[in-house]
């Protein structure tokens, strides 16, 4: 452990004590260290070594636990001063010693010198000098040594210095408090700051003993977010360590034993303290990660208040470098190519609340689920009618929301993906089915971790691992996190409100239900639909939003190439070109946001009809890439010319379903489309109510007068002839009469009756609605009926604008619009129809400013691109307000283009 060297001497004199080299690893006592020697391959050997011929006071000690009756000993008077002395002058240092004297039980007691020879300063002499220890009883001055220190306790006496100054040194006895009654309260008392502490003992890598300064609380301290090894403890007392345990805690006792450090508390467990510990050196959690000594801890590492990435990156670079006790680590995804852990993809389906499926640049497609996140799932076994088919997307609480939010969020964008692990195939046992091979992986967008806004918003839950267990996101603490704050807010599946329940009717091959409906959609003309599933180029299953149903469409006006069918004893081929028909299909509209029309229905129930996206037709679309042919059902209809333009092209080119086409010599005369021009004929309207989805009602500013002079009328006739309070019995669908919160009555229509308490109108000159008991309704007199005036408040919406779909955003956009147009008089022009109501432009009638481009300049919505050439001029300035808003990072833009990266691998184009 120690060098030794030999004083000079006679041979014939005494002996001369060997001087030993040692560093100070602890101070026991005023009169006692433990000094060890250099580390060789492992902690290092160490021994106790007591100043001779001096006595210094006891520190405190606490009662042992096996002896009830035993009291706790406090300090004697400058005990702990005498320490600390000793504690700041050699912790760490360097010292040499001699051994006088050796007792029976292998106590060994000696000088003790500062450096590397008896040259250096003499410990016992420099306490005795300052008052902190005294010559021990009936000690004769006999030697030179001796003699010294008889010297320096006199001049301490009449300096009065330390045990000799006036007083009987109560002052210097701690206050010491072994345990917490409130460890909690404890630890937020802090707020986090750091406290000044000496590490007092250290048990293993990451849990020390710890004296908190001033207040003198002797706590145990883990290190937050990590473990290193431990030492077990076995049945008959003993100890054995694990693998590095006794390396990991000689690595922090030698940077932190009896040092002054500080101490940032961040929790408890139990009578422990979780926190930090700061030393002017360095962060000893991040220093054991990095040595390999420890790993990261699930459980504590949220508490962590200097970032749980740190740790993991600490660890991260252990792992690599397969440091102590990651000797034997594989990575999981350590088989894989640098192309395939990292890579950019188009996605093209969401398949769960927790997989999709994306085309990579090499035109494959491949299946991603995301890490460590698990989507809604029933509980219990009884909560399903075991005689109805399960649709896990309506059936299961808050599937559909999780599917949709992913849908929205990603359907067509480029998405950059992370692999973090393989999950092995697993066979299927009594209670689990089995699995194919599965990539998991982290998959972000603009920046944004899909998975981790999933689990923020409560649409999905974070797998619990066991602590070796690899196999888990990159980002998994910030899931944790992202469901702490979900639970904590009551998002989703941790909200205590009634579980969404979809009624989702499937009139799939329901021929009876599939007539009553076929009326509606045909009035309807274009309705808002999802493509939820492709069966071939032409065939399609939809979800209706609107009306909450199912339907299977076929796509009129074209003849497209059948594909494979199995029939009862065989399989019949499909016809070529069809696989490739239903992959244009899906690549383009599989799970996006179509409109359909439909015209009419077959023998099977099916609805026929055309589907839109983005303005342009999908029959037309299959005909003009020679995947279909047009079908002479299309004669009839409003997009024949187009077919027969894109048939004709096709043609010429000579591809697909029209490689063996041969020309014939025909004489055709094309005729010549005259381009339509942007109708603008503003006409003054007033504004009286903005809807949460972004429509508005207004009143037509000529027959303003009109109105004023019949609601003058009404009222006066109703204070003639009052209505009996109770004796109107609403209906749905009837005009009333309705009294509003201002006493006033108004003309009114019944929406819906839940109850005589609960019966929603809805004011027909004004557009808004109301909740009202059926007490306050009466019958609307015929001289005041929509024959004699129609209702006076006209929905419309917004040209050229798409409204946001995130409910704080929108709220935001309408907050905007209610502040500058409600209740003003205004300019309006029709751009185009739509099957809900007109969408138009609005004008403020001073400025003549377009409120709508004012909102795209202001960030607050995004640009409908349409594809007319009408619109193309207005269009363009819209885009160009909205590029404006995106520099300018303003509202809907603060964290970017949150849709796709500028970057052409994202899919973004201006």
């Amino acid at each position: 452990m120690a060098s030794s060297a030999q004083s000079g001497g006679s041979s014939g004199g005494p002996a001369v004590p060997t001087v030993q080299r040692g560093i100070v690893k602890m101070v026991l006592s005023g009169c006692a260290i433990i000094v060890r020697g250099q580390p060789r391959g492992g902690p290092p050997p160490e021994r106790q070594i007591n100043l001779s011929n001096i006595r210094a006071g006891n520190l405190a000690r606490r009662a042992a636990a096996t002896q009830p009756d035993a009291k706790d000993t406090p300090d004697e008077p400058w005990a702990f001063p005498a320490r600390e002395f000793l504690r700041k002058k050699l912790i760490g240092k360097e010292v040499c010693f001699t051994i006088e004297n050796k007792t029976p039980q292998g106590r060994e007691y000696g000088m003790i010198y500062l450096g590397k020879d008896t040259t250096g300063e003499n410990i016992a002499e420099s306490l005795v000098a300052e008052g902190l220890a005294t010559r021990r009883e009936g000690m004769r001055a006999n030697n030179p040594e001796q003699s010294r220190l008889s010297e320096c306790e006199e001049q301490a006496k009449a300096a009065k210095k330390g045990m000799w100054s006036e007083g009987n040194g109560s002052h210097t006895i701690r206050d010491l408090k072994y345990t917490i009654e409130n460890p909690r309260h404890f630890v937020d008392s802090h707020h986090q700051k750091p406290v000044n502490a000496i590490i007092e003992h250290v048990r293993d890598g990451s849990v020390v003993r710890a004296l908190l300064l001033p207040e003198y609380y002797l706590v145990t301290v883990m290190l937050s977010g990590i473990k290193c090894p431990t030492f077990r403890r076995e049945a008959d007392g003993s100890e054995t360590p694990e693998p590095f345990a006794a390396e990991a805690k000689f690595f922090t006792e030698s940077r932190l034993l009896q040092r002054d450090v500080q101490i940032i508390l961040e929790s408890c467990h139990n009578q422990n303290v979780l926190g930090t510990i700061l030393h002017p050196n360095g962060n000893i959690t991040e220093l054991l990660l990095k040595e390999g000594f420890a790993r990261c801890v699930d459980w504590s590492i949220a508490v962590y208040t200097r970032g749980a990435e740190k740790l993991r990156a600490a660890e991260r670079f252990a792992k690599e470098r397969r440091l102590r006790i990651w000797r034997d680590y594989v990575a999981p995804t350590a088989n894989l190519d640098q192309k395939d852990k990292q890579f950019v993809a188009k996605v093209m389906q969401v398949l769960n609340a927790d997989a999709i499926v994306v085309k990579l640049n090499s035109g494959d497609y491949k299946t991603i689920h995301l890490s460590s996140i698990r989507p809604p799932r029933l509980e219990g076994e009884n909560t399903q009618d075991k005689n109805k088919k399960l649709r896990p997307l309506y059936d299961i609480p808050y599937m559909f929301e999780a599917r949709e939010f992913l849908r929205k969020k990603l359907i067509g964008k480029k998405v950059n993906v992370t692999v973090d692990y393989i999950r092995p195939a697993s066979p299927a046992t009594e209670t689990v089915p089995a699995f194919s091979e599965r990539t998991c992986a982290t998959v972000t967008i603009g920046g944004i971790n899909i998975a981790e806004a999933l689990v923020s918003k409560g649409l999905a839950t974070v797998i619990r691992y066991r602590q070796d267990d690899d196999q888990r996101s990159s980002h998994y603490d910030e899931l944790l996190a992202a469901e702490a704050r979900a639970i904590k807010n009551g998002k989703g599946l941790h909200s205590k409100k009634e579980v969404p329940i979809h009624r989702v009717a499937d009139i799939s091959g329901d021929t009876q239900k599939a007539k009553q409906f076929l009326p509606f959609l045909q009035r309807a003309g274009r309705s808002e639909a999802v493509v939820e599933y492709v069966f071939s180029g032409s065939r399609l299953k939809l979800y209706l939003p609107k009306e909450t149903c199912l339907i299977t469409f076929l796509l009129a006006g074209i003849e497209c190439p059948r594909g494979a069918r199995n029939l009862p004893g065989l399989v019949q081929e499909g016809e070529p070109f069809s696989e490739e028909a239903t992959l244009f299909t899906k690549e383009l509209v599989l799970q996006r946001e179509v409109e359909v029309e439909v015209e009419s229905m077959d023998k099977a129930g099916n609805f026929i009809g055309w589907l839109h996206m983005d303005g342009a037709n999908l029959s037309v679309l299959l005909v003009e890439h020679a995947l279909s042919k047009v079908h002479f059902t299309a004669e009839r209809s409003a997009y024949y010319k187009s077919l027969l333009s894109a048939e004709e092209a096709a043609k010429q080119k000579k591809e697909k379903v029209w490689a063996h086409y041969e020309e014939q010599p025909v004489e055709e005369v094309m005729p010549v489309l005259e381009e339509k021009e942007r109708s603008a004929s503003y006409k003054p309207v007033f504004v009286t109510e903005i809807t949460d989805d972004l429509h508005f009602y207004v009143q037509d500013v000529e027959t303003g007068t009109q109105l004023e002079k019949l609601m003058e009328n009404m009222r006066n006739d109703i204070s003639s002839h009052p209505p009996v309070e109770g004796s109107y019995a609403p209906r749905r669908g009837e005009f009333c009469i309705a009294k509003f919160v201002d006493g006033e009555w108004y003309r009114a229509r019944v929406e819906k009756v839940e109850s005589p308490a609960k019966v929603h109108v809805f004011y027909i000159d004004y557009g808004n609605r109301e909740i009202l008991p059926s007490t306050r309704l009466g019958t609307l007199p015929p001289a005041f009926s929509t024959r004699v005036l129609p209702a006076q408040a006209t929905e419309y919406a917004f040209a050229f604008i798409q409204v946001p779909q995130d409910e704080d955003a929108r709220t935001d956009a309408v907050d905007s619009v209610v502040r500058d147009i409600q209740n003003t008089q205004c300019l309006l022009n029709v751009e185009h129809l739509s099957a809900g109501c007109p969408h138009v432009t609005l004008q403020f009638a001073d400025s003549k400013g377009d409120v709508g481009l004012g909102l795209v300049k202001e960030g607050l919505v995004m640009v409908e691109v349409r594809k007319e050439k009408q619109f193309q001029k207005v269009i363009t300035e819209y885009l160009n307000a909205q590029e404006s808003a995106k520099s300018a990072r303003l509202n809907l833009w603060r964290y970017g283009d949150f849709r796709a990266d500028d970057a052409d691998e994202f899919g973004y184009s201006r």
